[in-house]
């Protein structure tokens, strides 16, 4: 009971100081419960393909909010805790044994992280229901869909803040208990043990780890590295190891930067400033912690999704030899088929179907798969540039099925016991293997395994395109008479271009970024700022020193002022790294796959990014130092 006293006496004592730590776990709790409602919300109503995507999407954007806010708050109140070393110091001088003061920075966590826990899943109460309406106004949900009554999102978004409150200060609090007695008369601010051994050796252990994930995906199975889960996932190692190796990383970029900013026009600040980031490793640390997982995020994913998707256009320009894409309407496919053949100048046709196939294991589990449904086999290996391993697509009949080799069926002629979409079971060769890819390279089978199916794509090749042989005018003419042929029929002529274009990143795909990203980025931003008002609160004395030194306000405020921009600046870089090397991965599976991949960086969402938080970071900095100068110097310095 000691302990909690001084533990309530400590929070009352020092509310300024712990506004950064309290604002990051609201907001963190916040955005959970927020997540956890809609998902409960949708995981009951009933839907079909729409509602389980929006489950997916909900979950991982689930998954993300709770990784940022622990990795934001763990760094703000190991922070907090660290700059109470001389308090710390004068308990034990009083007698508190390290026990009791690891007891009393824990319950001080739990205090803290239960009111912090109760305001944010009231604030997520509140919010769920706008988000929830958002959900359905940009069409991610179905119309009239609505929050639910659930009663375990809450709890569970309050226990989650518990728990990252206390795992958050649990390091802190044993490095807490390790503060001897004549820590209480030290008067030097500059942070010494920050790396420790155990710190050190974890942050390059997760360094390992994501180099093992992804060579172990190159080796094995490079697809894996494209995927959406493993896209939003990857980068959490990679930040995590950045941010317990930032006592390594900061000083030197710290320095760099100091070189490169004209912190010059700062006057003496451009001394100063480098040399106060670089020494205060915990604060800049802090600060920089919001900036690097936004920024990392951001490239991250925004990238990834830019990556894929110019690597599908690739990959489906290299693999088609089509000139125009006739797009059917629905039940025209087999008429349409007739007028097109008759069109003067078509040197080949391949009409294409989805379609579902259900492939047996040797262990008798049955995988669905997508698959297409060919009309005409000749004119497939007339059209489509697959990358074959072995066999040929041309060989293709009721009989056979093309598949890549990540099924494991590698052989030529081997029989694959089948599920057609009607429940019918049959067995079918192999007539062709492909490599393993991101577009097409899927199921081909004929329209006798395909029950059903409709065609939905019509390729279209011209004699003279492949022999160069006709001029401008001819070619538009040709290009009119498909139009001609394709217009009774209610169909769409694209060109080949103006169907890969089509093909590009839908509203739906950037929206679901928007989603997982969204919430994260607002809660780091307001996080930076509270970090910000915190680390400047913390500095009265310092601040003071330097006045008493002949500073003038004006002359401390925008020395604060840069130095909050330029440990910014520095999360940015360590976040733009992360980015790098993030989509290094992605682009060695590509290029394991053979896919030629343009290079395709996210400038303008990482500028945006990175060029807010620089804003905020100025905003929050000069009005928190002419705060902290507001009392005379001498009697901030004698505190």
């Amino acid at each position: 009971m000691g302990m909690l006293r001084i533990a309530l006496t400590s929070l009352k004592a020092r509310q300024v100081s712990l506004l950064g730590a309290f604002v990051a776990l609201a907001l963190g709790v916040a955005m959970t419960a927020v997540m956890l409602l809609g998902l409960a919300s949708a995981a009951g109503a009933p839907g079909g393909e729409e509602l389980v995507s929006l489950v997916a999407a909900l979950g991982t954007a689930g998954g993300v909010s709770a990784f940022v806010s622990a990795f934001v708050v763990a760094s703000t109140y190991s922070y907090a805790v660290a700059r109470r070393r001389h308090e710390l110091g004068l308990l034990r001088l009083a007698g508190a044994t390290r026990a009791q003061v690891r007891r009393s920075v824990l319950a001080e966590a739990l205090l803290l992280g239960a009111a912090a826990s109760a305001a944010g899943c009231l604030l997520g109460r509140l919010g769920a229901p706008a988000f929830v309406r958002w959900l359905s106004d940009v069409g991610m949900a179905p119309p009239g869909f609505t929050l639910a009554p659930a009663g375990w999102p809450l709890p569970a978004a309050f226990g989650t803040g518990l728990l990252v409150a206390l795992a958050g200060v649990a390091v802190a609090a044993r490095r807490a208990g390790r503060v001897g007695p004549l820590d209480a008369l030290r008067t030097a601010d500059l942070d010494t043990g920050v790396l420790t051994a155990g710190r050190l050796l974890t942050g390059l252990g997760l360094l390992l780890t994501a180099a093992v994930l992804a060579g172990t995906a190159l080796a094995t199975d490079p697809v894996d590295l494209l995927h959406r889960k493993t896209y939003t996932t990857q980068p959490m190692w990679l930040i995590s190891a950045v941010g317990l190796l930032s006592p390594l990383l900061a000083p030197p970029l710290v320095r760099l930067l100091g070189r490169v900013v004209p912190l010059r026009l700062t006057g003496f600040a451009g001394r100063l400033v480098p040399a106060g980031a670089a020494a205060a490793v915990r604060r800049t640390g802090a600060v920089a912690a919001p900036v690097l997982v936004s920024v990392a995020l951001t490239g991250s994913l925004a990238g990834a999704l830019d990556t894929v998707a110019a690597a599908r256009a690739a990959e489906t320009r290299a693999r088609t030899a089509a000139d125009l894409v006739v797009v059917p309407a629905p039940g025209s496919g087999d008429a349409l088929l007739g007028a097109l053949r008759a069109v003067r100048g078509v040197a080949a046709l391949s009409a294409t179907a989805p379609t579902a196939l259900g492939l047996v294991e040797p262990d008798g589990v049955t995988v669905r798969a997508e698959a297409r449904m060919t009309a005409d086999p000749a004119g497939l290996a007339a059209l489509a540039r697959l990358p074959l391993l072995a066999g040929s697509t041309a060989a293709l009949d009721d009989g056979s099925l093309v598949l890549p080799a990540e099924w494991g069926r590698t052989r030529v002629g081997e029989r694959v016991p089948v599920v057609r979409t009607d429940g019918s079971r049959t067995t079918l060769r192999v007539a062709a293997v492909l490599r393993d890819g991101l577009g097409d390279n899927g199921l081909y089978v004929t329209a006798a395994n395909a029950p059903g199916a409709r065609v939905d794509r019509i390729e279209v090749r011209f004699s003279s395109f492949a022999t160069g042989g006709a001029d401008g005018g001819r070619v538009t003419a040709r290009v009119a008479d498909v139009r001609a042929a394709a217009r009774p029929y209610g169909a769409t002529v694209l060109t080949r271009e103006e169907w890969l274009t089509a093909g590009a990143p839908t509203g739906t795909a950037w929206l679901r970024i928007a989603l997982v990203l969204g919430l994260a980025l607002v809660y780091t931003g307001i996080a930076l700022a509270g970090t910000l008002l915190m680390a400047t609160a913390d500095r009265r004395r310092e601040l003071a020193l330097l006045r008493l030194a002949g500073a003038t306000r004006a002359q401390v405020v925008r020395l604060v002022t840069a130095e909050s921009v330029l440990v910014t600046a520095v999360g940015a870089v360590l976040g733009c790294a992360v980015t790098a090397v993030q989509l290094g991965s992605m682009y060695a599976a590509l290029a394991v796959l053979r896919v030629p991949a343009p290079l395709v960086l996210p400038w303008c969402p990482v500028a945006v990014v990175a060029g807010g938080a620089l804003l905020l970071a100025a905003g929050c900095a000069a009005p928190a130092a002419a705060w902290a100068l507001r009392s005379r110097p001498v009697t901030a310095a004698a505190r």
